[in-house]
């Protein structure tokens, strides 16, 4: 319910001419993102004109041994939460990026350079992204066995 609750707040706080307006802010986002990276991604609906909300890219032109997860992974390293992965299901490896209304142009530019110097790194078949992330808390895990065998319970020493 709380869900219902914020959007209905972001709704009335913003108004019709405000919901035009961060929409409207949204779509030029995600199109300067688009056409910012195009030329070190492949952007496989880039031709047909401008997206909507979201930036799709493929892992057409990545190196054999780097997918679209080492990518996401890389990002987490450069503070970034990873972008949607492999949907749409029509694009082989596809990067779906959604950047929202409310980003800066500054922070726009962060992200697209920390993002090509990722996707030229993935073009040139860099074999340190196997194992992105390196930054992080927890490094990368095995998500087949933690979806196949997953620990539910705490595990912790008896003293906590």
């Amino acid at each position: 319910m709380g869900m219902f609750t914020r959007a209905l707040a972001y709704i009335l706080s913003h108004g019709a001419d405000g919901l035009k307006q961060v929409s409207e802010d949204a779509v030029l986002n995600a199109n300067y993102i688009l056409r910012s990276l195009e030329d070190v991604l492949d952007a496989p609906f880039g031709h047909s004109g401008p997206c909507m909300h979201e930036a799709l890219f493929s892992d057409k032109g990545f190196a054999d041994d780097v997918s679209t997860l080492d990518l996401a992974k890389a990002l987490i390293d450069e503070g970034y939460h990873p972008m949607t992965m492999y949907f749409p299901l029509v694009v082989h490896g596809a990067m779906l990026v959604e950047p929202t209304e409310s980003e800066s142009k500054a922070a726009l530019d962060q992200f697209i350079t920390a993002f090509r110097s990722i996707a030229e790194r993935a073009n040139a078949g860099d074999e340190s992204m196997a194992g992105a992330p390196y930054l992080a808390p927890r490094r990368r895990l095995d998500e087949t066995s933690a979806a196949r065998k997953p620990k539910l319970a705490w595990a912790g020493d008896a003293a906590e």
